[in-house]
């Protein structure tokens, strides 16, 4: 179904799996929740990429993989945006 619908699917599903790594990484972000959102799609459509050249098919890889790099992105914004407030 993604490889299907292409950049619009990765984006829906970064929007879900960015609310879903806020839920798991519970805390305050600087950019609240549409940031969050944001870096979920970025992490989605990375790790989508990735997905497909490493060989994973399904939605259900592709929906855990989302989820995955969101959190990626998550902690790694956190720690870029902890770093600027020192």
């Amino acid at each position: 179904m993604l490889e299907d619908h292409g950049w619009l699917a990765w984006i829906i599903i970064g929007g879900v799996a960015g609310a879903i790594a806020k839920f798991i990484m519970p805390g305050k972000d600087p950019g609240g929740c549409i940031i969050t959102v944001i870096l979920g799609i970025a992490g989605a459509l990375l790790m989508g990429f990735l997905g497909t050249a490493l060989g994973f098919d399904g939605d259900g890889a592709g929906f855990v993989l989302a989820i995955v790099g969101a959190l990626i992105i998550l902690f790694i914004y956190r720690l870029v945006a902890r770093r600027r407030r020192i």
